[in-house]
């Protein structure tokens, strides 16, 4: 089976698809939305993976791109940090699974043989998390993408260093 894996961590996406690889897969990889098209157009592929956040790209940016051309195509999104909004956006695209990392071959290749994820009703969504809850989610998501050093989070964040540690000090609101 031909697999395409999209992601922008050489070393998630080398260590995935080794173990696809192991598990009797022919894998191509690529790092950026550009990678994917040409691979798209170099090959067929039955399965696709793609990572939500691509750099500067939205993954969801690339799954319109692949089942633009090959609408027969299985698609998974993986992503780090999700929330209802992606997920939904990328039920609409028309993707298999919405997963959160670290996914492993043998989590993966069960999720292309389950059915696939019907977008949730109105009433069965989960409450809007409130703006504070949003704020310490996305204050802790820069700070991890700066391996946590608080200045360099600030200035992403547009905060005085001392500002940024009082909000961190802070538990997190429940929702």
């Amino acid at each position: 089976m031909n697999v395409l894996l999209v992601d922008d961590d050489a070393t998630y996406r080398e260590r995935l698809a080794r173990a696809l690889r192991d598990r009797g897969m022919t894998v191509t990889t690529a790092a950026t939305r550009e990678e994917a098209r040409e691979a798209a157009a170099a090959s067929t592929f039955a399965r696709a993976v793609v990572d939500l956040r691509l750099g500067e790209t939205n993954g969801l940016a690339v799954v319109a791109d692949l089942l633009g051309s090959d609408t027969e195509l299985d698609v998974i999104v993986l992503t780090g940090f999700g929330s209802i909004a992606t997920a939904i956006e990328a039920m609409k695209l028309g993707v298999l699974h919405y997963m959160t990392k670290p996914v492993d071959a043998d989590e993966l290749l069960a999720a292309f043989e389950r059915p696939p994820t019907d977008l949730p009703d109105e009433h069965d969504l989960p409450p809007v998390p409130s703006l504070a809850r949003v704020e310490w989610e996305h204050i802790h998501r820069v700070l991890t993408s700066c391996d946590g050093n608080i200045s360099a989070a600030a200035r992403l964040l547009g905060l005085h260093r001392r500002s940024l540690q009082r909000k961190l000090a802070k538990y997190p609101v429940r929702r």
